[in-house]
């Protein structure tokens, strides 16, 4: 079947998307004659009927329906490719792929976003939010080209393409009112007996907090376990307990709120941005990572 020319599966590809030879012949510039003879060559290279034809419609066959399911991401794959090339120098059209938790496009990404997107107003951006481990995997499945993530994060363990874009702290927020600010630093045994709020355990900030009181040997039980840190200001704020937050997340007009003072050294964290050097970043990823490394000066390990 190596002889088989690709502008015949190009051909069958829209007549199988549009259900239509018409519609197919105007996407493809050329006339419907040369559309209905391109099916009937590729048919008889195939030895299969495509498509049943009627004068009303036009519907695939199960061998045709099979045959789409494998052209349609070759296609769409070699069509995603001329896109990227076509808008290399002028960033007029494409698509921006992101991907990011909650938290860190509210604390983060939204001036870059905003930045961009004042720059460049006619590349679509998409973000999809999933929690830092997740965006890991979203990157490895090339779902997205560039991920913004807390590190350390396992997905992300061996990258060459990470780069910093700034450190930060853990802290543990809590109301004055509630728990009154004490007059010596806390130690994690001491502050274990306090109702801890923190993220969900398998969340790489959840994770991070557990491994730090294993290794000052605490055992720590935490009250609540949340998938936002707004929620854990929130509930930090009414009382319910310490909110295990990143410094970044730390409200700033809230007098009643304050950071508990920790006897043990806090590791520190970093904001990292990645992508994945196997696949080729289109020229509006390339763009959105320059905005993000113009604000910094950290190199790249």
């Amino acid at each position: 079947m190596s002889d088989i020319n690709f502008e015949l599966y190009k051909v069958f590809y829209y007549v199988a998307t549009t259900l239509s030879f018409s519609e197919a012949s105007k996407r493809l510039y050329i006339s419907q004659s040369a559309v209905s003879q391109s099916i009937k060559m590729l048919e008889k290279r195939l030895n299969q009927q495509l498509f049943v034809r009627s004068t009303k419609k036009v519907s695939l066959t199960p061998e045709g329906e099979l045959l789409l399911q494998h052209i349609e991401p070759a296609v769409n794959l070699i069509l995603r490719g001329e896109s990227q090339l076509l808008e290399v120098n002028s960033l007029e059209s494409g698509q921006l792929r992101i991907g990011a938790s909650d938290t860190l496009c509210r604390y983060f990404l939204v001036p870059y976003l905003n930045q961009f997107h004042k720059l460049y107003p006619h590349v679509h951006l998409k973000v999809t939010n999933r929690s830092s481990q997740a965006c890991g995997t979203l990157l490895h499945q090339g779902t997205v080209e560039l991920v913004i993530t807390n590190y350390p994060n396992p997905p992300l363990f061996g990258m060459s393409t990470l780069t910093t874009l700034r450190p930060f702290k853990d802290v543990f927020l809590a109301n004055r009112q509630f728990f009154p600010c004490p007059d010596e630093p806390v130690s994690l045994k001491d502050l274990a007996e306090y109702p801890i709020l923190m993220l969900d355990r398998k969340s790489v900030s959840g994770d991070s907090l557990m491994h730090l009181f294993r290794q000052h040997q605490v055992e720590l039980i935490p009250e609540i376990e949340l998938n936002s840190n707004d929620l854990l200001v929130d509930l930090a704020r009414i009382g319910l307990g310490v909110a295990y937050i990143p410094d970044y997340c730390v409200p700033t007009d809230d007098p009643d709120l304050y950071c508990i003072p920790i006897r043990e050294d806090m590791p520190e964290r970093k904001i990292v941005t990645a992508y994945n050097e196997n696949s080729p970043l289109s020229a509006a990823a390339i763009r959105f990572l320059d905005l993000l490394k113009e604000d910094i000066s950290v190199p790249e390990h």
